[in-house]
């Protein structure tokens, strides 16, 4: 992926949720691979949550970081399964103003080199909500690295070519 190395690189602040009913910080080891690859990227976390598998404290907690001018972007890790109890998707409906299909479509993609037809169980998802970026992904440790390492680590960096999530960050509130 090409990076214009006559551009500055421009951090983004980074909330992180991990969305789980079994895991706490003590053993959270998805939402610690996310959290040393941003900030090994540059990037910043201003917050980071666990929170159980339940529709209205998740959305509530997107509520908050989406109204806070601190926070740029919002990775969720977990809840994007089919159970009963995997409900991050129907959290980032109740909170989106626009959904981006391609990155759900890109990271199964990516996915079946490592797992194969499993990936058709991902609901990895991805919505802007009022300017905010959104993007949820998969529990595992590897389905975590794959969303950081092939896709969002380049589309998070202002020097990836030939675009990038951060050049549009100007104007996603635009009406």
């Amino acid at each position: 992926m090409p990076l214009d190395e006559s551009l500055m690189f421009k951090p983004v602040n980074i909330a992180l949720l991990t969305v789980s009913d079994t895991r706490g910080a003590e053993d959270d080891t998805s939402g610690d691979i996310l959290a040393q690859r941003i900030t090994e990227a540059g990037h910043k976390i201003i917050e980071r949550a666990i929170l159980r598998d339940d529709t209205a404290m998740i959305t509530a907690r997107l509520h908050n970081w989406i109204d806070d001018d601190n926070i740029d972007v919002v990775i969720s890790t977990g809840g994007t399964g089919l159970t009963g109890r995997d409900v991050t998707p129907e959290a980032l409906d109740r909170v989106k103003t626009k959904d981006i299909p391609g990155f759900g479509e890109l990271f199964r993609w990516l996915s079946y080199a490592s797992i194969g037809t499993s990936t058709i169980q991902s609901r990895a998802c991805a919505v802007l909500a009022r300017g905010t970026y959104i993007f949820a992904l998969p529990g595992s440790n590897g389905a975590v690295k794959d969303g950081w390492d092939q896709i969002l680590v380049h589309q998070l960096d202002s020097r990836h070519k030939p675009c990038n999530f951060v050049e549009l960050m100007p104007r996603l509130r635009e009406t």
